[in-house]
């Protein structure tokens, strides 16, 4: 449902999408199309978000932008999501005008 959302108002203001189902299909997806900017949920299947961010920031050497997603309360987490590199986080439930207000200042 939250993948749904963000794809529906991002593509409004002109953006282009790839959606991944899992750990394991977001690192596919940005090893083969190098996206401008990297939107990942620190919980899910098969690869965290976290090591989502260790795989671009280590093994790629990348410094695309990650904002992460991750339920309120998880504080550690998302520290460490930081600490690994992670550009912005934003707490689940989220505004989508929040969100395209960072994504915007990240992109442009």
């Amino acid at each position: 449902m939250l993948s749904l959302l963000l794809k529906f108002r991002l593509e409004k203001e002109g953006y282009k999408l790839l959606i991944a189902e899992n750990g394991k299909e977001t690192i596919a997806l940005i090893d083969e199309h190098n996206p401008e900017l990297i939107l990942t949920d620190i919980m899910m299947p098969y690869i965290s978000g976290l090591e989502v961010i260790t795989h671009v920031r280590n093994k790629l050497n990348d410094n695309t932008p990650i904002i992460i997603f991750a339920s309120s309360g998880q504080e550690e987490v998302v520290l460490k999501a930081f600490n690994l590199g992670a550009t912005d986080f934003m707490s689940k439930p989220f505004s989508p005008n929040e969100l395209m207000n960072r994504v915007n200042r990240i992109l442009r």
